[in-house]
Parts: C-alpha cells; structure tokens; sequence
C-alpha cells in the first residue's frame, strides 16, 4: 500500500500542473487586467505599468522573453504625428521608458533620454539591422520621447525584454504556491490565505455536521426501506424522499427563516457568533438533500439484498437485523463510499446559498463576495485548492475500498 500511495501522489504531479496550468490560463483571460480592476479604467497608464511591475503582470504569460508594455500598445502608423525637423514619426509614450531592454518594429529610432537623478537630457540614434529596432535604456535613466522611421503601412508595437525564457507569470505563480503565497486580494489588500484561513473554520463547522448528519440518516432510512422493500415503511420513506427533492432549495432556505426563525423564534436568522446560529442551516442542509441520499442508499443496500450469501445467512438462521448491518450494509459500503466521496469536495467551498442567507462568514460567502469584486486572485486561490482537495479525496477513496473489500487491489 505504501508503494501505492508513493505512485499515486506521483501521477498527482502533472495533474496538479495541469489544473494550475487550465485555472491561471482561464482567469487571466476572463479576469482581465487585475491593474484596472483595483486602480480602476481611469488611471493612468504609468500607474498600471508601476502595479504590474510590482505583481509581475508585465512578464509573459507562459514562456517567452518579450512581453508587451503599456506606453505604447499597437498604435497604427497611419495616426502618427511626424516631425518636421527630423522627418521620423512621434510615437505617443503613455509615460517615460524605465530602465530596461526594449524593442520597437521599426528600421530606425531616435531617443530622447532623462537622466532622473539631475534632469540632465541625452539623445540617443538607433539603426536596425533587421525589421526591429533593439535598445537599452540604462539604470537612472528613462525615455521622454521617442522617434521612428520605417513605420508605414505597420501596427507599431513596443515589447519589453526580461531576464530569461522562464521568468514568466505562470513560473512565478507556481513557485509562489510552493512557498504557501497565493498572492495578495485585490479587495481587501491582505494575503489570500489568511482570507482563507478566516474562513476554512465557519465553513467546516456548517459542512462537516450536514454530511455526517446527513449520511447517517440516509443510511439508516435506506436500510428501513430494504428491510421492509414493498411495505408501507417503504412506501411512507419514499414518497417522503420524492416530495424532499421535489422542493427547490432555496425555497427550504426562506421557509425555514420564515417560519421557523421569524415567526416562532426557535433559531437566530442572520450571524455567527455561537453554535445556535448553525443549527437550522445544518437542518436544513441535512433535510434539502435527504431526499437524494435516502434513494441512492437504498437502491445500493437492494443490490446487495437479492445476492447468494444473503440467502445463505438466511438458511443458517441468522436474524434479519444482523443480516443487514453485518452482512448487507458492510458490501454496499462501496458505493455509499463513492456516493459521498463526490460530496466530501464540496466542504472546502461550503455552501454558497446556506452562507449567504444566514451571515455565516465561510469560503462560500468570501467566493461570492470575491465575484462580486472581480477578485480574481481569491477565487482562483478557492478553485486550485478546491481542485487540490479533490484528488487527495479520491486517493483516500480508493484506500477505503481496499480496507472494505479485500478482493480490491490496489496497484
């Protein structure tokens, strides 16, 4: 087994980098800039630059050494404005050039530089060998203006070169999550895993006892119903289940505030200050889905029933009782295992309505807040851990099979 677990952490490694991978692309290209969205769409195009600097955003996304600035983001040679003196088109700066390698699509360009220490101005002509035109802007220096010849008929573009082939975004990012940084909120302006931290408590404490609450129920009512299959226990449980998943869940949520909170102030509505505040979101919790849980558990205590070595114990006398928690319930484990395998994941988020409505301060309300505020560096945080958890759980999963079925083996 320790082979096993060795090999399937193994196999976890490039599924890991595979959802960090998918998730940094996908938010960064539904996120947008996360400059605008915290300096907001007026700021000035020097401001962005100086917050992407100080995030990384300026570097490319992947892999690659040139990667686009803000000064100047293509501008069509047709709207340059051209010198008279020098006959070279004007290319519109948003702010002055820092310290760095940078590189224009042009034959030739003429620099205009600032020493920032003293003001004291330098001019500096380039030629291209190439279709490109490469230049250094030295440490205490920037450019203030910026000439280019050969541009017609081109979308101009001004790239910025960094160290290396790998001092991207993507490689800054996962080596962040190496070292247990997932960046810092963009609403809030603190590190996204203490905003988890704050949360992983009030989530668990609303999930943990809805799943173990509700697993427990909806075994011991499926196994009524399999021991009485056909009679009016069944029947009853049955048409109870049907009606419990019929119900939408939101409208569980507003019946139970309403009626059982407002109107006979048997619970507190809104907050999370004591246990009391989380007792009619766990009945709930428990009740929306029981309807679910009791028809999947049945049928999978069923499979079981109709099989030989349930008629075997009934020939050797074995009451009905011990038949089916000692014999029946511990081979269909296997699926119920499975079955609530599929929800343990789901605990890590919590559960988005059930926070929301009752004030409950969990991973569910910081993720909805964080859409809200197009945060994107928490949400992405809350997916990759979410997904993270999901593999672990699936290991424990098939550990679990082999401790209640030792035909199972694991390889």
């Amino acid at each position: 087994m320790k082979h096993y677990i060795i090999h399937r952490f193994l196999v976890m490694l490039p599924t890991t980098m595979g959802v960090l991978l998918l998730t940094f692309l996908l938010f960064n290209v539904v996120g947008g800039s996360p400059a605008e969205v915290v300096l907001g769409k007026n700021a000035t195009a020097e401001a962005l630059a100086v917050f992407d600097a100080r995030h990384k955003y300026d570097m490319p996304l992947i892999l690659g050494r040139w990667s686009g600035v803000r000064a100047l983001q293509n501008v069509s040679s047709t709207r340059l404005k051209f010198d008279r003196r020098s006959a070279m088109a004007e290319v519109p700066l948003g702010y002055g050039l820092p310290a760095g390698i940078y590189r224009l699509n042009a034959s030739r360009a003429f620099l205009s530089l600032r020493r920032i220490a003293d003001n004291f101005d330098d001019e500096v002509m380039i030629d291209a060998p190439g279709e490109a035109v490469v230049f250094t802007v030295p440490r205490g220096w920037k450019v203030v203006r910026l000439l280019a010849d050969g541009v017609a008929g081109r979308n101009l573009s001004l790239e910025q070169k960094n160290s290396a082939w790998w001092d991207t975004q993507f490689v800054h990012y996962v080596c962040s999550l190496f070292r247990g940084d997932f960046g810092v909120s963009t609403e809030y302006r603190v590190p996204v895993t203490r905003i988890i931290k704050e949360g992983v408590g009030p989530s668990l404490s609303l999930t943990i006892p809805i799943l173990v609450g509700g697993t427990l129920l909806g075994v011991m009512l499926g196994l009524l119903c399999a021991a009485w299959r056909g009679g009016w226990v069944d029947h009853v449980i049955l048409v109870v289940s049907t009606i419990l998943m019929s119900v939408n869940y939101v409208i569980w949520v507003l019946a139970g505030q309403f009626i059982l909170a407002f109107k006979l102030k048997l619970f507190p509505i809104w907050g999370y200050e004591s246990t009391a505040y989380l007792v009619l979101p766990v009945l709930i919790g428990i009740f929306s889905g029981l309807g679910r849980d009791v028809r999947f558990f049945r049928a999978a205590i069923l499979d079981e029933v109709y099989k030989p070595y349930v008629r075997t114990a009934q020939a050797k006398g074995l009451s009905g009782m011990r038949i089916m928690t000692r014999h029946v319930l511990r081979n269909s484990l296997i699926p119920v295992i499975t079955y609530v395998s599929l929800s343990i994941p789901f605990m890590f988020t919590g559960s988005l309505l059930l926070e929301s409505f009752f004030g409950i301060p969990g991973l569910g309300s910081v993720s909805i807040n964080a859409i809200n505020s197009s945060d994107m560096v928490v949400v992405r945080a809350i997916v990759i851990m979410g997904a993270l958890f999901y593999q672990v759980v699936n290991l424990i999963t098939d550990l679990c099979y082999a401790w209640l079925d030792p035909r199972v083996r694991l390889s």
